[in-house]
Order: C-alpha cells, then structure tokens, then sequence
C-alpha cells in the first residue's frame, strides 16, 4: 500500500498564484514518475504535469509557461507552481505516483484530491 498526501487548493482570485504539495508513503521501493492531473466540473480528468525518474518532464499545453512541477526525492516530495490563475483552472487537482513496490510489481497510486477554485 501506498499513501499520498496532499494539500495546497484554496480560492484564490484570477492573476493569483497557488503552490499544491503531495507527499509519498508507505511500500515504495522504486518510484518510476509522478505526476498531477486534474478534473473540472462536467469534464474527464486530464494530465496537467508528470516528471519521470530521470527528471524528464511533461506539460499540458495549458499548463505551459504558467505551471512548474518539481520534486524533492529525499523526502518523497513533489510540488506544482500554479501561476496566472485562469477561472477555467478550477477543477480538483489529484497527486499521482507510478512506483515499484517490490523488484518485479509496478502500480498507480492516487491522492484524495485538492479543490482549487479560480473566481473572476
């Protein structure tokens, strides 16, 4: 089993920044990526970012120019910078972590999902 913890999501006007945060726990042997996705009201949940074991990363393309994903592995850390702040950014924003819970077994774990609400 494996845990995700994550916060950050508030109200925030449109021009404002937010920072959400996920930690990691539990049978983790060998993380492979992480990532952040999100779903809006009415909508399929999407990819915003992912950054890979070797630090390779990938952007939505609304994402481009005004988020950064980054980590922090000591800690099982990983952080997105949400900058410029659009009302059509509101969604719940889920953590995600593809990790190895022993040599030979690989799976997606999830977070519970942090409301981020964008108002004009």
């Amino acid at each position: 089993q494996v845990q995700l913890v994550e916060s950050g999501g508030e109200v925030v006007q449109a021009g404002g920044s937010l920072r959400l945060s996920c930690k990691a726990s539990g049978s983790i042997f060998r993380i492979i990526a992480r990532g952040w996705y999100r779903q809006a009201p009415g909508k399929q949940r999407e990819l915003v970012a992912t950054i890979n074991a070797g630090g390779g990363i990938n952007y939505a393309d609304f994402a481009q120019g005004r988020f950064t994903i980054s980590r922090a592995n000591a800690e099982n850390m990983v952080y997105l910078q949400m900058n410029s702040l659009q009302p059509e950014d509101t969604a719940v924003y889920y953590c995600n972590t593809r990790t190895y819970t022993d040599p030979q077994f690989w799976d997606d774990y999830w977070g519970q999902g942090t409301q981020v609400t964008v108002s004009s």
